[in-house]
């Protein structure tokens, strides 16, 4: 046996490191030559970054607003986060700065703005009449914390409750306190001695809004008489209270309480309630209280016309439904309905035909906000069912464990994968329209489509349409129906290697142009799919199982022989390798007890029913050898036009012809080097004693072990263990079953992590893979974790009836190649610079025999014979990128001929090679937060942006790059972030956004009738600004808040509407932004204000004189 000297193996790595570098200084030198072959057209001035658009369901939602008369929904977030909603496609994300959750949110209804009521007691007001929201102003609570706020319709005062039971008021114009303030102690009765506690409701009276409402936790509810400024009446109850609603009449009001009862009250009867109402407590016998009930939370209270009032509130089932999901109840007349709900209810609004609060209310939807979606309940049908939410905001439906981006697909894949797509939608929705209806589209400038592709912890995929920056789903596609399924958690199978979702997908490859799709899953197994628009059901999976393991340690068994033989798979109609239940190794008497030829997933054995869509076409599957379990798979390519799949991970690297069902290769990692092994791991005599299998399966999932490298094909199962091949490596073809026999037991050396050296990129491409090849041919580029990168000649045999009944040959080319840092991405250029795609089928129905053969010949894509007509100058550039470099090589001669260090201190977690502006780039997203991008084939940094740290691994795990500039990663758990590194999109992004904010006309206020006009009554109005203004209140104390003008300034104001209150608006910003600047400008303010002065006298008299004329002389 031979002796390890670690001295040696460094010295050797320090050689080649001084002849690399050596080396570079000669290849640079050579880079001018090549520069002036290839025009490069990007310049740094292509690029700019910056966020486009956010989908998905607002993560952490925490507060709820409509507007019903631009018909606009906001949520805002635990996170400080705000989004819009109008009509499908229209859509906004805001962020606060502060990032402090958001308590409260109010429309200005109709006026195209918003304030938000944060917890860090801050108010902010958002111009919404822009396409990008921004804060016109904030005001930040010194000494009180915010608990409610209330803001009338069509008023411009601010009502803001806080936790010491005070209410202040804000202009919501100038965004400054009033002078007026109702204190807790005048609000309730001098001979009460203790706290009502926070403020939890404001409202006034609909029929009069001199009679403010207000509701203490405690269980008080005052009457406030804003003029007198005295309370008017006192209802005081045993229980909390969490909500308060005013019928529209303004004669009665109901509370929900903490212990799940309603009180209603009739406003002039403050000694009892007019009513109580428990709406899920049991009714007990001899007239005793029914029992006590859990809070609800919210209740709201709106009348119809035509019917009896609805009732509507979340909360308070009885304490012994156990389990019950969370629910929301209608009660409309004698009527109870109970709507249960996948998640907690955050909040809910009932959707009305009016604004104006004293009129009758017409409820005809209830929106729904729950913790992880967002429903909403047509009120109008029988059944109150559901409408279809055309949001995309199921991308959490499923936690995302992966995705893929792809721009400029095939012009009929969206419509195709929509076809197959739309025949999976839900039945029983409401047929009405969604009612969220605001806003419009932005204008469409991209030609070109663009297609997501989810993969999700339950083993489903989703493929989106997110072309023009909008986000559909097409279809949807479960790859766990493939397996058997265990009832309970006592029945899975003690083979499985995750303890939770077996079935997560960790890589997706697809084809766009041949629509072939190949997953692998964290069960270490690997599905293949073909796309058909027919329905199909299959008798037989089709399914191999691959042997792949990089060893442990040895063990010695009585007769030698360790490796039990694994079926061959055939080419028949059922090519499964299927494992004997008697075999000693997975029996339960086994003598050492060890898992072996098992994999970690049942196939099913039942025919198969597949629909249109996505359709297996073959189920790959790694099994556990001698009581190790399967590797996770770590990289993954399909070609379509070569037949074939290939997949490695930390053992070794394996190939499958999926037309024949056939093994191709198996190998462990170092074997594919062969002789050339830098880190001369070779064959040592195998020891005797084995660890426990316990440790080392422990020893595995941590990643520290050293293990031996062994790995075997199915067909050379059947060799002995110490068996040693020599390290020169001689590919053994059997042509009998195509696979690559190889059998090699050596024990590696101890620097763990080369041991267990990944594979982390595969490449199928028709390119030179050897130094004298004089024209390309298909071959497979391997690269490893520890930048390495091998090539793999295929030979493949003609098409059509040929290519399924003569073999694939593999062999290694004994191409080596060297870069810092895994590998991550390989491409190719030609001549030109231009990308050569992998070569690929165009898609066709797979049923369909009409003149298959002579289309199969047509349609050939590969050519295996070099052509005369092609001279060795017609080279070709691979650019490889690892975590740390770039390197770009001239083939065939292999020489790198450009290099570029990307990164020092950090790695690269993603690198693309993207089509931008006609031309070609490298664009790298590193773990310090940079995005990078550079031109190829020279390298030259063109965009280095400081963007987004990496604060956790759902970011590094999705994060990927696309043509024509566009990226995108998962942003939250429910979320979805895009972004561009193009300059061209960034300029058209702002015409390619919605608006929110339209032109819609106030409907007019309820007709008070003609009796009540002459009589009086009906709704009484107030002159705030008499009772607020500074001149009646006086100004408010400095200390107690804080006015910050935000960054929207008066630009928010250009879009405002025509007419008196829209000129009366423009007038008060542009006073308030002009008073800001008064020491600096004086002359300006002053010319400015007497402007303003006279519009104002202007509008005053404009007023007067339709002051005193009657109804009827209008």
């Amino acid at each position: 046996m031979r002796k390890f000297n670690i001295r040696k193996v460094l010295d050797g790595l320090t050689a080649v490191s001084a002849v690399a570098s050596a080396s570079s200084a000669a290849q640079q030198q050579q880079a001018g030559n090549r520069e002036t072959e290839i025009q490069e057209t990007l310049q740094s001035e292509h690029f700019q970054l910056c966020k486009t658009v956010r989908h998905g369901f607002p993560y952490q939602p925490s507060a709820l607003a409509f507007d019903p008369v631009q018909k606009i929904l906001a949520i805002g977030t635990q996170t400080g986060a705000l989004r819009l909603f109008g009509r499908p496609g229209v859509e906004c994300y805001c962020q606060h700065d502060s990032g402090a959750a958001v308590i409260q949110l109010q429309f200005l209804i109709n006026e195209g703005a918003l304030v938000s009521a944060l917890a860090d007691d801050t108010l902010h007001l958002w111009n919404l009449r822009q396409k990008r929201p921004a804060i016109l102003h904030s005001l930040k609570f010194n000494r009180e914390r915010i608990t409610f706020c209330h803001l009338p319709f069509q008023s411009k005062w601010l009502y803001v409750g806080t936790e010491r039971g005070n209410i202040h008021i804000v202009n919501v114009e100038s965004f400054t306190l009033s002078g007026y303030v109702i204190m807790w102690n005048k609000a309730i009765e001098l001979s009460s001695k203790s706290h009502p506690g926070p403020v939890v409701h404001i409202s006034d009276n609909p029929m009069d809004e001199g009679k403010l409402l207000i509701g203490f936790e405690s269980g008080t509810v005052v009457l406030w008489d804003l003029k007198s400024k005295k309370a008017d009446y006192r209802y005081t109850h045993d229980e909390a209270i969490h909500s308060v609603a005013w019928h529209h009449e303004g004669k009665q009001f109901i509370c929900s309480h903490s212990d799940g009862t309603l009180t209603i009250w009739n406003v002039k009867s403050p000694t009892k309630p007019f009513q109580t109402i428990t709406p899920h407590g049991k009714q007990l016998k001899d007239g005793k209280k029914p029992e006590p009930c859990k809070p609800i939370l919210k209740v709201e209270y709106k009348t119809t016309r035509a019917g009896e009032p609805f009732i509507i509130l979340s909360g308070g089932l009885s304490y012994d439904t156990v389990g019950r999901r969370p629910c929301l109840t209608v009660m409309h007349g004698k009527s109870t309905a109970v709507l249960e709900m996948d998640y907690s209810i955050v909040d809910f609004l009932t959707l009305c035909e009016t604004p104006y609060p004293n009129d009758f209310q017409e409820p005809y939807a209830v929106v729904v906000l729950l913790e992880k979606d967002l429903v909403l309940i047509d009120l109008a049908q029988n059944g109150y069912p559901i409408f279809e939410n055309p949001y995309p905001l199921t991308i959490h439906e499923s936690p995302v464990t992966c995705c893929e981006y792809f721009a400029d697909c095939p012009v009929d894949l969206i419509p195709a994968l929509y076809s197959v797509g739309a025949r999976q939608k839900r039945q029983g929705y409401s047929k009405k329209e969604w009612p969220i209806s605001g806003g419009n589209w932005g204008v469409i400038t991209q030609s070109y489509s663009e297609i997501i592709i989810t993969g999700h912890a339950d083993g489903s995929i989703k493929f989106w349409d997110a072309s023009a920056i909008t986000l559909q789903v097409l279809y949807k596609l479960k790859t766990a129906k493939v397996f058997e399924k265990s009832r309970n958690k006592d029945e899975r199978p003690n083979t499985d290697i995750v303890d939770e979702d077996p079935y997560a997908i960790q890589i997706i490859s697809w084809c766009a142009e041949s629509r072939m799709l190949c997953i692998a899953g964290v069960s270490a197994h690997v599905i293949i799919y073909r796309f058909s628009k027919q329905e199909v059901t299959t008798e037989v999976i089709p399914m191999l199982e691959v042997r792949l393991l990089y060893e442990i340690n040895d063990v010695e068994t009585p007769d030698g022989e360790q490796v039990p033989p694994v079926p061959t798979p055939g080419t028949g109609s059922n090519p499964q390798s299927i494992v004997p239940q008697s075999h000693p190794s997975t029996s339960s008497s086994s003598s050492d007890g060890l898992r072996d030829n098992v994999p970690c997933l049942k196939v099913k054995n039942s025919p198969l029913k597949q629909s249109p869509g996505y359709q297996i076409e073959l189920v790959i599957q790694l099994v556990w050898v001698s009581g190790e379990p399967p590797q996770q798979i770590t990289s993954l390519a399909i070609n379509s036009a070569y037949g074939l799949v290939v997949f490695g991970n930390c053992n070794g690297i394996a190939m499958v012809d999926y037309l024949q069902k056939t093994v191709l290769l198996n190998l462990g990692t170092i074997e594919l080097y062969g002789s050339n092994d830098p880190y001369r791991r070779e064959p040592r005599s195998p020891r005797k004693a084995r660890q426990p299998s316990g440790a080392g399966l422990c020893d595995i999932n941590e990643g520290t072990v050293v293990p031996e490298d062994r790995c075997k094909s199915p067909t050379s199962a059947k060799m002995s263990r110490k068996l040693s091949l020599p390290t020169e490596l001689k590919p053994d073809l059997d042509v009998k079953d195509n696979s690559f026999s190889r059998s090699r037991s050596s024990s590696v050396t101890s620097i763990d992590k080369e041991s267990r050296e990944a594979i982390s990129a595969l490449h199928f491409c028709e390119t030179f893979t050897r130094k004298a090849d004089t024209s390309p041919s298909p071959c497979l580029w391997v690269g490893t974790t520890l930048g390495t990168v091998l090539v793999i000649v295929l030979n493949l045999p003609p098409g059509g009836e040929q290519r399924l009944l003569q073999p694939v040959i593999v062999s290694p080319s004994g191409t080596i190649l060297r870069l810092k840092g895994a590998i991550l991405r390989m491409a190719f250029l030609d001549t030109t610079g231009s990308l050569v795609p992998p070569a690929h089928e165009p898609w066709r129905e797979h049923y369909e025999d009409k003149d298959e053969k002579e289309k199969a010949k047509k349609r050939r894509p590969v050519s295996v014979s070099p052509s005369p007509s092609q001279e060795i100058s017609e080279n070709q550039y691979a650019v490889i990128c690892s975590e740390k470099q770039a390197k770009v090589i001239s083939l065939p001669s292999q020489n790198c001929i450009y290099k570029q260090n990307i990164t020092e201190t950090s790695f690269v977690l993603r690198g693309d090679i993207v089509s931008l502006s006609n031309s070609i780039c490298l664009a790298c997203f590193c773990a310090n937060g940079h995005i990078m991008t550079f031109s190829l084939p020279s390298l030259r940094p063109l965009l280095d942006v400081y963007y987004l740290p990496l604060t956790n691994m759902r970011i590094a795990r999705t994060f990927c790059f696309t043509d024509n500039g566009q990226a995108l990663y998962l942003v939250s758990p429910t979320e979805i972030q895009r972004l561009t590194y193009s300059q061209e999109t960034c300029e058209n992004l702002q015409e390619m956004l919605g608006e929110l904010f339209t032109l819609v006309e106030t409907p007019e206020a309820p007709n008070r009738g003609f009796f009540k006009g002459l009589f009086g009554g009906g709704a009484q109005s107030l002159d705030r600004e008499e009772l607020f203004g500074e001149s009646a209140s006086g100004k408010a104390s400095r200390s107690l808040a804080q006015h910050i003008p935000g960054p929207g300034g008066i630009e928010g104001v250009k879009g405002a509407a025509s007419g008196v209150v829209g000129e009366l608006a423009r007038a008060r910003l542009a006073l308030d932004e002009r008073g800001q600047k008064l020491g600096e400008l004086e002359e300006k303010t002053a010319a400015m204000l007497y402007s303003a002065d006279s519009f104002s006298k202007h509008a005053h008299e404009m007023m007067l004189k339709y002051k005193d004329k009657k109804w009827y002389q209008f």
